[in-house]
């Protein structure tokens, strides 16, 4: 039974987890790095982590452009398809940032002007989580 209960506590989405203070936001995309999976465009920013224990290791923020989708209702539904995406598959991608003892800022930004559905998020996200890990090795190296 704990075993259930430890997957279970890895599958949130918590709000520790959510990108949403303006210095942070602010920095992330003055000095962060950016690619494209596409749909998705993916801004992020790391840095050695401190003594701050309460820190998520992974805060993201979703955005969802408003000239491309009007109502509300279809934004809303296109991020929330982005953070399940995120929290389904975000373990393997924390698992590889927790022997680095780094933090990373990421920005996940929508691009495609029609409404998604979750299997093109989806792999769009596991190819975002890969390019971003290999990044993050690469610049650990130099």
């Amino acid at each position: 039974m704990e075993i259930d209960n430890i997957s279970k506590a890895k599958n949130t989405f918590s709000k520790f987890e959510r990108l949403h203070k303006n210095k942070s936001i602010d920095r992330l995309f003055q000095k962060g790095d950016s690619f494209v999976s596409y749909p998705l465009r993916i801004v992020y920013y790391a840095e050695n982590m401190s003594d701050d224990k309460e820190k998520a290791e992974c805060s993201i923020l979703v955005s969802v452009s408003k000239k491309k989708f009007k109502r509300a209702v279809k934004r809303n539904r296109v991020k929330r398809l982005i953070r399940e995406a995120y929290r389904l598959n975000k373990i393997s991608f924390l698992d590889s940032l927790k022997g680095e003892n780094r933090r990373v800022d990421i920005a996940f930004l929508y691009l495609k002007s029609e409404l998604p559905v979750y299997e093109e998020i989806e792999k769009a996200m596991l190819k975002a989580m890969t390019t971003l890990s290999d990044k993050l090795k690469e610049d650990k190296l130099e």
